[in-house]
């Protein structure tokens, strides 16, 4: 069923087109992303497609009977209630359902022999348990718990708390509410590694259609199945997850290249013809005619044109020793009372990449802070190495003069700096033209962002540290700072809750708790390995403690050993049905893409009967598919029922 549909959408701004011609498409059970470069419009799509603005060009339109939700980037919720009381107002229908079924059940009390009342109470029970009535207070725990609410906090006024908390919150009951289609702008924004973890989790169980937009690259591979990218005021739509959309992206500008320089051959060639020929009387009318065909052709647009993205490297002006800093025995805090992790150690050699990661409030900033000087350890010491020099990003984003402007910030602190080339250092970072006049004040985090790297590039420390840097940059910037970074000949120290930027870089991790720190010798995905080795651990270890349990479960096992052998054979079988329509979906998919690239082709494109046959083969292998991958989701299903 289709949920939401967009047909030939545009905005305009000032009389230019943000977009235009967008089709976009959402059937129920969707996982769509939005990706493109910052300012190409996804938030101003989102709340076009959410109905909160009208589309200048084309429409919009959606069932009577569908529930949408939307949530902006930075939503919080707002209200004088505790955060318990707000989260059971998702569910006062159901809770006015049970006021009913009490006042039946006090009426049977009463009259034990009314058929009416107990034919109401039966149908109202029904209801009442198949909408989860029994089940409801246990969910919102469970989300609650999941978004770092715990118990104990449930009865907190909900005006008392953060902002990053009350956006975990609009989050969290937006999710209770389990409408049809949700509209989601950053909702990674404020989560840490474990919500990050939980929230996967729970989109991909979610009986609802999702259509979102994250510059989260690990949170875009494990929730989206199709990707649409909006770019030079267009919208393309790929089927896969971001990896995927990144090599077929990837193909397709291939494409567009081979087919660009193939027509520019052409034009070139037929150019030198009439040129050289239509002075000639004996070959004028074939060169006229090669002119008509010029002047009548239809010319490609160069690939890839407009699209925009920083380009910068980091370098050290000078090199520091091998031992670059030590923290020994600390404990992270603002008062000795309120100490949020201890003991805290740390061990940062040249050239290596550390990552420093840890639930929300446990002190990563808190720890970065100390390093640099700002805030005193309230224990333990701290040992910078030989001629290290200390270049910093603070993601709260202080180390910017608020009334200046983006020429004179930089400027001012080289103030040797030919005016030329500050401009061309900013350009590096997108600021162009007008741009370096605005007042720092009126940017943008993301021109903030853009802003402070070219400050940390300019200055050539041999050591960063860096507080969530990737805060802010839209998907392609993250990808170039990371790249300056790995080609960084000094030192980083970062804390990041982005992890592929982290499984990217760190050549080690420091995981900080309460109860204080824990070195990993790898990247993200060696840091994961090592937590389900612990974990595996853990419970040999709680097994061998209770060697009760552990014989009656021997016991049962044994009891059980016939039923195992029938569920293996039928997993099995499973098994063999999914990878069967697997294969045919996969073979399917790579007919349909030779058939797309084939259809891109110049030649192709500008001839209706090869383009309308090519698309009956596609609406061909469109109606085999969609079958199959009925059934692969059916089977997928079950498959996961019988791992769980």
């Amino acid at each position: 069923m289709i949920l939401l549909q967009a047909q030939k959408v545009a905005r305009q701004f000032s009389g230019d087109y943000i977009f235009k011609n967008i089709n976009l498409e959402i059937q129920t059970g969707d996982r769509a992303a939005l990706v493109g470069p910052n300012g190409a419009g996804k938030s101003t799509l989102l709340k076009i497609l959410a109905g909160l603005n009208p589309p200048d060009e084309g429409q919009v339109t959606t069932p009577k009977d569908m529930t949408m939700g939307y949530l902006a980037q930075d939503t919080g919720l707002d209200s004088k209630r505790t955060i318990y009381e707000e989260m059971l107002t998702v569910f006062a229908p159901l809770q006015k359902m049970e006021q009913r079924m009490r006042a039946l059940e006090a009426k049977m009390g009463t009259d034990h022999h009314n058929e009416d009342i107990l034919k109401q109470y039966d149908q109202l029970q029904t209801e009442f348990s198949d909408k989860n009535g029994y089940g409801y207070e246990a969910e919102i725990r469970s989300v609650l718990h999941g978004f770092q609410f715990p118990e104990t906090v449930l009865d907190k006024p909900i005006h008392t708390l953060s902002g990053g908390e009350k956006s975990r919150l609009a989050l969290a009951k937006l999710l209770l509410e389990k409408r049809d289609l949700l509209i989601l702008d950053e909702p990674t924004n404020h989560l840490d590694i474990d919500t990050l973890t939980w929230l996967e989790g729970y989109l991909q169980g979610y009986p609802g259609a999702l259509l979102l937009v994250s510059h989260d690259r690990y949170f875009l591979d494990h929730t989206a199945k199709e990707v649409y990218e909006i770019h030079e005021n267009r919208l393309d739509h790929y089927t896969g997850n971001y990896s995927y959309f990144l090599d077929e992206k990837q193909k397709r500008v291939d494409l567009e290249w081979k087919a660009y320089e193939k027509q520019q051959a052409d034009i070139k060639k037929m150019e030198d013809y009439v040129d050289k020929n239509i002075v000639r009387a004996s070959t004028t009318k074939m060169a006229q005619s090669r002119r008509k065909q010029l002047e009548k052709m239809d010319r490609l647009k160069r690939p890839d044109g407009s699209d925009k993205t920083i380009h910068f490297r980091f370098s050290e002006s000078k090199k520091s020793g091998n031992d670059v800093l030590k923290v020994k025995d600390a404990a992270i805090g603002y008062s000795p009372e309120a100490v949020m992790a201890q003991p805290v150690e740390l061990d940062v050699k040249r050239q290596h990449i550390h990552g420093v990661i840890g639930t929300n409030g446990v002190g990563k900033s808190t720890l970065l802070k100390s390093i640099i000087g700002q805030i005193p350890l309230l224990k333990g010491e701290i040992d910078l190495g030989t001629n290290v020099s200390i270049g910093y990003y603070d993601q709260e984003q202080k180390n910017l003069h608020p009334s200046k402007t983006v020429l004179d910030e930089i400027w001012d602190e080289h103030p040797t700096m030919p005016e030329k080339d500050v401009r061309s250092m900013l350009g590096s970072f997108l600021f162009s033209g007008d741009d370096v006049a605005k007042v720092v004040s009126q940017l943008s985090g993301g021109e903030k962002a853009r802003l402070l790297l070219t400050k940390l590039a300019l200055e050539h420390d041999n050591f960063l540290i860096m507080d969530e840097p990737t805060n802010h940059l839209d998907i392609d910037s993250k990808e170039v700072l990371q790249q300056a970074l790995k080609n960084f000949d000094g030192t980083v120290l970062f804390v990041s809750h982005d992890r592929y930027f982290i499984n990217y870089l760190a050549t080690e991790i420091t995981e900080i708790t309460p109860n204080g720190s824990t070195l990993y010798l790898g990247n993200y995905e060696y840091y994961l390995e090592k937590k389900r080795e612990q974990e595996a651990l853990l419970a040999e270890q709680a097994a061998e403690n209770e060697p009760d349990a552990a014989a009656s479960n021997i016991s049962q096992a044994q009891i059980s050993y016939k039923d195992s052998k029938t569920q293996q054979r039928a997993l099995r079988k499973l098994q063999r049905e999914v990878e069967a329509l697997e294969t045919k979906i996969d073979d399917l998919t790579n007919q349909s893409q030779e058939i797309q690239e084939q259809m891109a082709a110049p030649e192709i494109a500008t001839s209706y009967s090869k383009m309308q046959t090519l698309q009956a083969q596609l609406d061909d292998i469109d109606a085999e598919m969609a079958p199959l991958e009925e059934q692969w989701a059916d089977k997928s299903t079950e498959l996961e029922d019988f791992d769980h």
